[in-house]
C-alpha cells in the first residue's frame, strides 16, 4: 500500500504555532462539516497548549470544546497530543491521575493519543500507553527528534522498537523545531520503517524552510502518514501546507485521495478567520534558519521575544539564542519540547539578563538536575549541577514511582465549583487558573480576552496620534512601512526603540533630548516604575529585592517582621510557565512586602524590602 494519509493540524498545532493558541471554538465549528468530508486520516484537535489557552485566555471549557468537535466531526478520527506522565500540565502526575485523564479524554471523543516524553525517557510514557490501550483507543508513540552528540539514528531505532513493545499502534517522528533536513529524513525513515512493523508518521515544522522536502523524502522511504496544515495557517513555525502536499502527490503512487477543491474552500474560510486574530500574530513566524543551531521550537521563539520586549531587552535576543545551546549542553542535551524547551529557554534568558550564568536558577532546572523529569539523555555539567542542587543525590527510579495516588486528594481539594470528573482534572492540570475558571463559570462572569478590531486605514482615523505606533515613511522617494514594537530602558540619554521596517526587525538608538517624567523632576512618582500601572518603588539598593524577569507572583514565602539570611527564598515568581525563587540579597528583617499572590511584577520594581 502506497497511499499517503494526512493528519491536519489546523485545529491545534497550526494556530498554536502562529497565533499563540488563540483560535476560538466558535471559529472552528463552521468549518467542521467540510473538514469531516475531506477524508483525513485524523484531525489534531486537542492537547498541547490548547487546554491552558482555553482556560487562561479564551475562558472556554476545554472539555466542552472537545465534545462540540466530536459532535461536529462524526466521521473523522480526533487526535490529541499528550505529554506522557505530565499529561497537559508541567509536572509529573501519579499513575492514577494519568489513567483517569486518559479515560475521560477517550470518553469525551479522542480516538488517537500521540504520547511523548520531553527527554525520550520511555518510563514516562508507559502508563499512558497502557491507559490508552485499556480505553480501546489508538496509542501513537512519539520520538522527540533532536540533534546532539548523544542522539543517533541507531538510538532512535532502539526507541522505536521499545515503543512498539510497549503496545503502540503507530509511531511518529515528532520534529517539533523543524530540524530535519531532507537527507537526514531519508536515512532516519529508511531505518525506522525497516525496524518496526507498524506505520511511522512524520510531524515536522516548516521553521527552517525544509518541511515539504522532508515529507517527500520520508514518503520515498516508507512513511505513509504526514502532518500538514491548511494553507491559511501553514508555513513558518507551523507546518507544510495541506493543499501543496495534496497537489504534489496527486496522480502518483502516493496520491492522498483528498479533494483539493474542498480543502481549498476550507483554506479560504480560515484565511478570513485569521484576520480576527491579528493582535496575536508574531513577527518571528517566517522562515528562520537560526533554529538549526538554537533548536528552539517556533512557539517558544515568539514567547522569548515577548519576554525580552517587556523588559526592554529585545536587543539581547541574539545573545539568548546563542546561550540556549550552551544551557542545553549543560543539561545533557534534552530535546527542546514542552516542558524542556521552557526549562532551557527561561534559564538562558536569566543567564543573559542577569549578566552572570546561573546566578539565578529556576526551580524547574533544580528539579531537572534532581531527576524529577526523568533521565537526562547525556552527561550533565557537574559544576552547574552543584550550583543548582549542591550535593543532593539524583533519583534513579521513574519519577512517578515517588508519587502516591492522587485522585482522591484532588477530588477533595478541587473545590465547591468542581461538579464532574472533568472539572477535577481541570483543576489538577492548572490549580490556580482552573479553580478560577470554574468559579467564574459558576458565577456567569467568564470574559474572554478581547479581540481588537483591525486598525482603520490612516485616512479614516478620527484624529492624528501624537506618537503613532505604525506608519509609512517616505525618504528620498522611497516609502517604508514602519511599526514600533517596543522600547528599551533609557541609558543616560540614549534609549533603544524596536521597530520593523517593511517587516524586517530593526533597533534604533535615539538620543533623548526632552522627555516628560510623571510627577516632575525629583518628584516621588518619578522614582517609581509604571509598567502595568504599578507604583512600586524602584529598586536602588541591595535591601530592595526585585526580579530579573516580568512574571506573576505565585507564592509569598515571608511575612513582615521575619528575619531572613542572604539567599533565603522570599517569593516564587512564574515567568514563561517556569517558577523562579526570588532570594534575599542581604540578611535582615523583612520591612515591607509590596506584592501579594497573583500580582504581575516587572524588573526594577521593589517587591520586598529588607532592613539590615
Amino acid at each position: 500500500m502506497t497511499q499517503v494519509h494526512i493528519t491536519d493540524t489546523i485545529l491545534r498545532d497550526a494556530h498554536q504555532s502562529l497565533i499563540a493558541t488563540r483560535l476560538r471554538t466558535e471559529d472552528m465549528i463552521p468549518a467542521c462539516e467540510r473538514l469531516d468530508r475531506a477524508g483525513y486520516w485524523s484531525l489534531e484537535v486537542w492537547g498541547g497548549a490548547t487546554f491552558d489557552a482555553c482556560l487562561r485566555f479564551l475562558k472556554e471549557d476545554p472539555w466542552e470544546r472537545l465534545r462540540k468537535l466530536r459532535e461536529a466531526l462524526p466521521n473523522t478520527r480526533l487526535q490529541m497530543l499528550l505529554r506522557g506522565q505530565n499529561l497537559l500540565g508541567y509536572r509529573h502526575y501519579a499513575d492514577d491521575v494519568v489513567r483517569d485523564f486518559v479515560a475521560c479524554a477517550a470518553g469525551n471523543g479522542i480516538d488517537v493519543f500521540r504520547i511523548f516524553d520531553a527527554l525520550n525517557d520511555l518510563r514516562n510514557v508507559k502508563t499512558a500507553i497502557e491507559a490508552v490501550k485499556h480505553a480501546g483507543k489508538h496509542a501513537q508513540g512519539a520520538i522527540s527528534y533532536t540533534q546532539s552528540p548523544v542522539h543517533t539514528v541507531e538510538q532512535f531505532v532502539r526507541q522505536a522498537k521499545q515503543l512498539r513493545k510497549l503496545g503502540c499502534d503507530s509511531l511518529v517522528v515528532k520534529d517539533m523545531a523543524g530540524l530535519l533536513t531532507p537527507f537526514n529524513t531519508a536515512e532516519l525513515f529508511a531505518a525506522l520503517t525497516d525496524a518496526v512493523d507498524c506505520p511511522v508518521h512524520l510531524h515536522t515544522h516548516a521553521t527552517s524552510g525544509q518541511a515539504e522536502m522532508c515529507h517527500l523524502k520520508a514518503i520515498e522511504n516508507g512513511c505513509r502518514h504526514i502532518d500538514t496544515a491548511i494553507s491559511a495557517f501553514a508555513g513558518g513555525t507551523s507546518h507544510a501546507p495541506t493543499e501543496a502536499m495534496v497537489a504534489a502527490l496527486a496522480n502518483t503512487p502516493y496520491d492522498t485521495g483528498l479533494d483539493l477543491g474542498l480543502i481549498q474552500e476550507i483554506g479560504f474560510y480560515f484565511r478570513e478567520v485569521r484576520k480576527k486574530y491579528h493582535q496575536f500574530e508574531s513577527e518571528y513566524t517566517g522562515v528562520d534558519t537560526r533554529v538549526l543551531s538554537s533548536q528552539l521550537p517556533g512557539g517558544m521563539i515568539s514567547n522569548l521575544v515577548n519576554q525580552l520586549r517587556e523588559q526592554g531587552a529585545l536587543d539581547r535576543f541574539g545573545a539568548v539564542l546563542a546561550e540556549i545551546p550552551r544551557v542545553r549542553e549543560d543539561l545533557g542535551y534534552p530535546p527542546l519540547v514542552t516542558p524542556s524547551s521552557q526549562i532551557v529557554g527561561t534559564q538562558a534568558v536569566l543567564n543573559v539578563i542577569t549578566g552572570e550564568r546561573y546566578k539565578t536558577i529556576t526551580n524547574e532546572v533544580k528539579m531537572y538536575f534532581q531527576g524529577r523529569y526523568g533521565r537526562a539523555p547525556g552527561r550533565v555539567n557537574p559544576v552547574v549541577r552543584r550550583q543548582a542542587i549542591g550535593n543532593q543525590e539524583t533519583i534513579t527510579q521513574r519519577p512517578a514511582d515517588l508519587l502516591p495516588p492522587e485522585m482522591d486528594r484532588l477530588r477533595r481539594e478541587a473545590g465547591e465549583f468542581a461538579h464532574t470528573e472533568e472539572d477535577v482534572l481541570t483543576v489538577a492540570m492548572f490549580p490556580e487558573i482552573g479553580a478560577e475558571f470554574l468559579k467564574q463559570r459558576a458565577e456567569s462572569t467568564l470574559q474572554p480576552e478581547p479581540l481588537l478590531p483591525p486598525a482603520p486605514p490612516q485616512r479614516e482615523a478620527a484624529a492624528p496620534r501624537a506618537a503613532p505606533l505604525e506608519f509609512n515613511a517616505t525618504l528620498h522617494g522611497e516609502t517604508y512601512h514602519i511599526k514600533v514594537t517596543g522600547s528599551g530602558h533609557r541609558r543616560d540619554d540614549i534609549r533603544p526603540f524596536y521597530v520593523t521596517v517593511d517587516g524586517i526587525p530593526e533597533e534604533i538608538m535615539l538620543e533623548v533630548l526632552d522627555e516628560a517624567e510623571l510627577g516632575g523632576e525629583g518628584g516621588e512618582a518619578a522614582q517609581r516604575t509604571r509598567a502595568g500601572g504599578s507604583l512600586r518603588p524602584r529598586a536602588t539598593r541591595p535591601g530592595q529585592i526585585s526580579t530579573t524577569m516580568p512574571g506573576t507572583v505565585i507564592e509569598v514565602l515571608v511575612e513582615i517582621g521575619q528575619t531572613v539570611k542572604a539567599g533565603d527564598p522570599l517569593l516564587i515568581i512564574e515567568a514563561m510557565k517556569m517558577e523562579t525563587e526570588i532570594q534575599a540579597a542581604i540578611g535582615g528583617t523583612v520591612q515591607t512586602i509590596h506584592v501579594v499572590k497573583g500580582d504581575s511584577v516587572n524588573p526594577d520594581e521593589t517587591l520586598v524590602e529588607i532592613a539590615p
